[in-house]
């Protein structure tokens, strides 16, 4: 009954330019059948025979939520909205009706009820502590399959053992925030009291998980109520933790890092379901205070590990899984925060994106109707925290989350939602915040009203016992009554026997030490051998513009793009690189050596600049080839190209993601200019610079930043390095090694551009890698490399000496870094200064202070030291390069470049080309 008809099959199959698909994007096999009505003959005649009672039915559906008891602060009966009137619908309440085809409630069999009746079951449905919005859901058929879910599962009940299981969890949450109230009252430990259904909501997802296969969930999730969470369901170390407390570091010994919060901590853990037996492996992201940061992340990670598991859209011909088969993605939100911070919106934006995709998450808001002290009408403009969801047509349960059976449930219905589509689902869970923001702050001073309602109530565990015990005397709950004692006994003798805790590696699972990484050395930088046998790259170059034949190219691309190619390399001897053939290099010489690469960005598959065609589309079928995944029959790496959303922040943190799961991959992340990385700043700040201080993540990552003054304003101009470098913690008076958090580079040549990427995979250590990459440089006829400078025996250099000059007879060094290279040496060329040498320094961090020196003895007879540089002079690498040349070398470098400004370039044509024209000829005039 449930088949998908023609017309909506491209709709939702996401074709992405291609009937077959393409690497890490299946088709889904939903997209093909043939039409079939969701009622049956007999059920369409009673709903036209009974359209008053349909209309009645659709209100409630439409409008129950309205009227839900799904507040716990204000949850007595609402007024009847006027929508749910039988009187308006003109119905009497003796009238008899069938409800089949019209209501699939248990409760309301298709034998003939009254309206009374009838109106009984809406309200118990729509009306209670559960209800759900499903209007917006543009697909008939799957907004009346949840329909028909919803209402044929709301009236189940949990066992008895079940209810004692949600009793007992929540009663242990509620003595660990007791116990940490009366031991550590100073602490600001953000408790989920007043919230402690989201454990029962996890338990019963994990349960879930456990019974439909799925092997891995992920969490991403803010702070509130983590640490009970965490040493309660996830069973991490409450010594751990108290360690923790006790101002104590929780990494092993001679391993490096500043570590984050107790807030932040995180874990992964196998976790066994009650109802299976199975275990589901649980990884719960640390999450920096910037909320809502974490969940595009989440997704990353979870993409990454059923890429590891090769499910999903990764699963090979002969395995054929769907996406989400094997891994889940949880993100907890808050009510305030949902709304409020775009990256939510970005998130959801691509969560049915090709190679984006997840097998959809599930959303679980923890609505303390509060944010900070900022009351929800004040927060958010719409009527729920859940609205947001709305924009990708996800159906919405709100629950209340005084009742946990409710909770338990909703998370019953999510999931089978989730299961059967492989799309988002909201549950908004309706609670309150027991205390203020922490546990020290007075909520009383803004909420009086609502703090003297949650001041005066009973827990919510307390609650659920007293209700186990009223309404179920059968029930028995003896073993309920030393719960919440035993427990914070044993919290007790945790703490007790604090001094026999030692701290192992096993207290977090790091993915670099699974994959046999280390950290690196911290007092020299390493030389790798990244160079290829010629012919072996020659091999790939070919391969890299290989066209089927029955595939047809753009013939502008067989001509610039093909016969170009075959062209550079057809002799290797004399054959020349550009950066784009360069880059095929890197990549299909990992692909070859079995490190899988993905590249993400908006426009990645053919270039921004036209330069890369990674991708073919035939200009016929517009069916997508990507060359590079088809070097060798046999192959096993594979590139994927991730066209992505026009989205910064929420597609970088899931590279992030997908990078820290899976150190063994090369992840690019290209923006489109180099300064849109500012819309990714939170990302780049919490994540990227800092995870492997904070959280010991390693990660690949690549991000290839477009850059140059070249005319086009103060927005596509420069990649802003200052910040990159300001962010690094390369040291001013000490000589840097590989430990530097991340390496930034400004390459002149292709081929340092490819030892760069193919170094990022062949070290034993991973470090993310910032490139400020090329616009002009990518067709200047100047700007390409031998074949030879990829080959054997040939590595990156992080300092370019000057070979065109005698150094003797230098009077005059002009260092500079990156595309200005070319223009001071065509300028030189052009004016003669033959006594001037000009130094390229490649890889600004770590600062290669050795491979500077090494430079600076060359030219015994130099009298003037310039730092050169296009940028202004309160940007680029001047500020950084200073001191290091002054501290560590005792070379007082003199500046030459734009002068001090507010934006990056001038948005005048003439004036940028007088300032070039400075910038260029300044150093060759100094004295």
């Amino acid at each position: 009954m449930w088949r998908i008809c023609p017309r909506l099959a491209a709709l939702r199959g996401r074709s992405y330019h291609s009937g077959r698909g393409c690497y890490g994007h299946r088709l889904d096999a939903r997209a093909s059948g043939v039409s079939q009505e969701i009622w049956s003959d007999g059920e369409l005649d009673n709903r036209a025979s009974s359209a008053n009672l349909l209309r009645l039915v659709t209100a409630y559906r439409d409008h129950g939520h309205r009227c839900a008891r799904i507040n716990p602060l204000n949850a007595q009966s609402k007024d009847q909205l006027p929508e749910l009137s039988t009187v308006r619908h003109r119905l009497k309440p003796t009238e008899q009706f069938s409800t089949a085809g019209i209501l699939s409630s248990s409760p309301a069999t298709s034998s003939p009820r009254n309206v009374s009746e009838i109106e009984d079951v809406l309200q118990a449905l729509y009306c209670g502590s559960i209800a759900a919005e499903v209007q917006h859901i543009p697909d008939e058929m799957e907004r009346e399959w949840f329909i028909r879910t919803y209402e044929s599962m709301r009236f189940d009940t949990p066992s008895s053992d079940r209810q004692l299981q949600l009793a007992e969890l929540m009663l242990k949450s509620q003595a660990f925030e007791a116990f940490m109230s009366k031991r550590y009252s100073t602490v600001k430990r953000y408790s989920g009291e007043g919230a402690e259904s989201m454990l029962c909501f996890i338990d019963q997802l994990v349960a879930c998980c456990a019974s439909a296969g799925i092997e891995d969930i992920v969490i991403g999730m803010p702070h509130r109520g983590r640490l009970s969470l965490m040493t309660g369901l996830l069973q991490y170390s409450p010594q751990a933790m108290f360690h923790k407390l006790a101002g104590n570091s929780l990494l092993p010994d001679n391993t490096q890092g500043e570590e984050d919060v107790l807030s932040h901590l995180y874990t992964t853990v196998p976790v066994s379901s009650g109802d299976s037996g199975s275990s589901v492996n649980v990884t719960l992201l640390p999450n920096p205070s910037h909320l809502e940061a974490v969940n595009p992340v989440a997704c990353g990670v979870a993409r990454a590990k059923e890429h590891l598991l090769s499910a999903g859209h990764y699963s090979s011909e002969d395995n054929v899984s769907k996406s989400g088969d094997k891994v889940l993605c949880l993100q907890v939100h808050g009510d305030a925060a949902c709304n409020a911070q775009g990256v939510v919106t970005e998130t959801l934006g691509f969560s049915q994106v090709p190679n984006f995709s997840t097998g959809g998450s599930v959303h679980l808001i923890v609505n303390n109707q509060i944010g900070f002290t900022t009351p929800s009408d004040r927060g958010r403009s719409s009527a729920y925290a859940s609205d947001i969801g709305k924009m990708i047509g996800t159906p919405v349960l709100h629950v209340n989350g005084d009742d946990p059976e409710a909770v338990v449930k909703a998370c019953e219905i999510a999931m089978a939602y989730r299961q059967r589509f492989r799309k988002d689902v909201f549950v908004d869970m309706l609670c309150y915040r027991r205390w203020g923001h922490n546990e020290m702050d007075e909520p009383m001073f803004t909420q009086p009203a609502m703090y003297s309602d949650i001041n005066s109530r009973t827990t919510v565990p307390d609650a659920y016992v007293e209700k186990l015990k009223a309404s179920s005397p059968a029930l028995d709950t003896s073993r309920l009554d030393s719960v919440s004692s035993d427990y914070f006994s044993f919290l007790d003798q945790q703490q007790s026997s604090l001094a026999d805790f030692k701290v192992t590696g096993d207290i977090c699972c790091y993915p670099w030490v699974q994959a046999g990484l280390v950290q690196p050395h911290t007092k020299s930088l390493t030389t790798w051998e990244t160079g290829c046998p010629l012919d072996f790259l020659q091999y790939i170059a070919a391969k890299s513009v290989a066209i089927p034949e029955q595939l047809s190219a753009h013939p502008r691309l067989q001509r610039a793009h093909v016969a170009a190619r075959l062209a550079q390399v057809a002799n290797s001897a004399t054959s020349v690189v550009d950066w784009a053939t360069a880059e095929c290099m890197a990549m299909g010489s990992l692909l070859l050596q079995d490190f899988p690469v993905r590249i993400s960005g908006q426009d990645v598959g053919r270039g921004t600049f036209s330069h890369r065609h990674a991708m073919l589309v035939d200009q016929t079928t517009d069916e997508l080839f990507i060359p590079l995944n088809h070097l060798k029959p046999d192959q096993t790496s594979f590139l994927e190209i991730a066209s992505s959303t026009l989205s910064e922040e929420a597609v970088l943190a899931f590279e992030y993601g997908m990078s820290i799961t899976n150190p063994k991959s090369l992840f690019i992340w290209e923006a489109q200019f180099g300064d849109f990385f500012n819309g990714a700043q939170i990302i780049l700040d919490a994540f990227v610079a800092s995870g492997e201080s904070k959280w010991q993540f390693q990660t690949p990552l690549v991000l290839l930043l477009p850059n140059g003054m070249d005319g086009a304003g103060p927005e596509h101009s420069s990649c802003r390095l200052e910040r990159f470098l300001q962010l690094s913690d390369s040291k001013e008076d000490v000589v840097d090694g590989d430990a530097v958090n991340w390496h930034v580079a400004y390459p002149t040549t292709p081929a340092q551009y490819y030892h760069l990427l193919r170094r990022q995979m062949v070290r034993n250590f991973r470090k993310p890698l910032v490139v400020a990459s090329p616009k002009v440089l990518l067709r200047l006829p100047a700007a390409v490399s031998p074949l030879s400078d990829l080959g054997p025996d040939v590595y990156f250099e992080p300092v370019l000496t000057d070979k065109t000059v005698d150094p003797n007879k230098v009077e005059r060094v002009i260092f500079c870094s990156g595309k200005h290279y070319y223009a001071l040496a065509e300028e030189r060329e052009r004016t003669g200064h033959r006594n001037t040498a000009i130094i390229r320094i490649e890889l600004l961090a770590p600062f290669p202070a050795h491979h500077v020196s090494a430079e600076v003895m060359k030219f015994s007879k130099a009298k003037s030291w310039i730092w050169s540089q296009e940028e202004n002079r309160n940007m680029g690498a001047w500020t950084f390069v200073s001191p290091r040349f002054a501290t560590m070398l005792n070379v007082h470098l003199k500046y030459h470049g734009r002068p001090t400004t507010a934006t990056p370039a001038v948005g005048v044509g003439k004036r940028h080309q007088q300032e070039a024209a400075e910038v260029i000829a300044s150093p060759f005039s100094a004295h």
